[in-house]
């Protein structure tokens, strides 16, 4: 059998005026990443990546850590989702900046009730896709992997969001806890399907052993 290798950008900017961005500690997560890789001699047939300017920035540090030049297929079906238009259609008014532990959890409070509502069909943020149709694409996306792909070793660069709605298409999880397993995804933590020609099976969830060891403790991040 084949191996997915999910892997969920770096640490990127939550709180600055541009999050789509790897933060210096999201770059160190991403070039670890590949290095850990390179040390174990991993080697990928195939890359897809999403679109997103910390998808690709991610990229680049596994290219530079792993010394492949790994060329990506882009696919805008890895995507993430608008967190703040969710977020909007429940609180139309602005939050204030995310400076304090309160705040911080204030905001991914809202942001799971939206998730809820979204995927109930309750509200329909300005410009996202209904939630069919984002795990329609994440299905796609899957798909092009299982049926192109079989037996070989594919890397796949995405968001929280697309990942864990890759989880609940596997294992046919219920909203909450797609939603649960959203807010679980560590920064550049790598989750694994075996590819069989029939179906995606799950082999591993969220894992960071690649930050394994105390020069890493504080490596570890979720926004």
């Amino acid at each position: 059998m084949g191996t997915l290798y999910l892997v969920r950008h770096g640490q990127a900017s939550f709180g600055a005026a541009d999050y789509d961005q790897l933060s210096p500690r999201g770059q160190q997560q991403a070039l670890r990443l590949g290095q850990y890789w390179r040390e174990r001699g991993q080697r990928f047939d195939a890359v897809l990546c999403g679109t997103l300017r910390r998808h690709e920035q991610t990229l680049v540090g596994i290219r530079e850590g792993l010394g492949q030049p790994l060329p990506a297929l882009a696919l805008p079906e890895l995507n993430e989702y608008d967190s703040q238009a969710l977020i909007q259609a429940i609180h139309p008014m602005p939050l204030p900046h995310p400076s304090t532990p309160e705040l911080y959890r204030q905001h991914f409070r809202l942001l799971c009730d939206a998730l809820a509502q979204w995927m109930a069909g309750t509200i329909s943020p300005q410009g996202m896709p209904s939630w069919q149709d984002f795990c329609a694409g994440v299905h796609g996306a899957l798909e092009r992997v299982r049926q192109q792909h079989g037996g070989q070793q594919v890397l796949l660069v995405s968001s929280g969001g697309p990942i864990s709605a890759a989880m609940g298409l596997v294992l046919s999880t219920p909203a909450e806890v797609t939603i649960a397993l959203n807010m679980r995804i560590r920064n550049s933590a790598v989750t694994e399907f075996s590819i069989s020609p029939k179906r995606l099976m799950l082999q591993t969830f969220n894992d960071l052993a690649h930050l394994e060891g105390p020069q890493y403790a504080d490596w570890v991040t979720h926004a």
